[in-house]
């Protein structure tokens, strides 16, 4: 598929956004994207706007946008600045979480199910998501993420320096996503402007967490660290949350409505293509 040479802008250009961006550069789109820290150019020529936030922003009209920016209690900060301004844009794309749909005691979660959020950050999301639908009449696409991961953010990390766990909770589940299935998902979003809705990015295997650790281990050539029961162990308020909702995502309509399908299906591709980039030094 072809497109005129198209603009996209990043309300929050993180480590999704980023590697979005260095594929439709190749495409001969430019990009830009805000950023708290000092402006200047990234790698792949994405130019970066210093932005708090806070203060007035405005997109080129007709570009595309992309919100990942988090929620604060108040919703999306970018729709409070420059909702007024979406109709000038030719698609807006508000990136959310799955964390939306609450638990499911490990049933699916599809693109069509109701959200039941059960902590402050999803209920936030929820607020966010509401703000940009009312902002596009209806338009925006919003789509869901579980956990991601990819090179630098990955079960590899807490291996390598002696801090990983294997918290089990019997029947625990949780989707995943790589890094690059994210980018190329939203490519093919950004080559449909005209599609709305919601839309799940996600692999094909929800797996229990304890397993992920375990394989990456593997692969690294190091013993894995012992299981413990989830009521055994010490962790954060904020980390047991996490266990709090067991859950699987369907990508049902993402390869349906966008032909997407994802390169790394499982954790087991994702995670031997994570450590092959990082050997190479990518």
């Amino acid at each position: 598929m072809t497109v005129p040479t198209s603009l996209l802008f990043v309300f929050g250009l993180g480590y999704s956004a980023r590697a979005l961006g260095e594929r439709l550069v190749a495409r001969g789109w430019g990009v830009k994207g805000t950023s708290r820290s000092v402006p200047g150019p990234l790698r792949g020529r994405v130019e970066v706007v210093q932005w708090d936030g806070k203060g007035d922003i405005a997109p080129p009209d007709g570009s595309h946008w992309l919100v990942t920016l988090p929620p604060d209690a108040d919703g999306c900060p970018a729709a409070r600045v420059a909702g007024h301004l979406a109709g000038k844009a030719a698609s807006v794309t508000y990136l959310s979480t799955t964390g939306v749909y609450g638990d499911l005691d490990g049933g699916w979660a599809m693109e069509w199910s109701a959200v039941n959020p059960g902590s402050d950050r999803s209920k936030a999301r929820v607020v966010a998501e509401g703000q940009w639908r009312e902002a596009t009449g209806g338009k925006a696409r919003i789509v869901r993420l579980p956990g991601i991961y990819g090179p630098g953010r990955s079960p590899f990390e807490k291996l390598r320096n002696g801090t990983a766990t294997r918290v089990v909770k019997p029947g625990q589940v949780f989707s995943r996503v790589h890094v690059d299935d994210i980018a190329s998902g939203l490519e093919a979003l950004m080559l449909r402007p005209s599609l709305s809705g919601v839309f799940h990015l996600c692999d094909d295997l929800a797996a229990p967490p304890q397993d992920v650790t375990a394989f990456a281990a593997g692969l690294l050539g190091v013993e894995p660290p012992p299981e413990t029961l989830l009521d055994e162990t010490d962790m954060s308020r904020m980390a047991r949350s996490f266990y709090a909702e067991c859950k699987r995502v369907s990508n049902a309509r993402a390869k349906a409505a966008l032909g997407w399908r994802p390169t790394y299906p499982s954790y087991r591709e994702g995670l031997t293509a994570v450590l092959a980039a990082e050997s190479a030094g990518c």
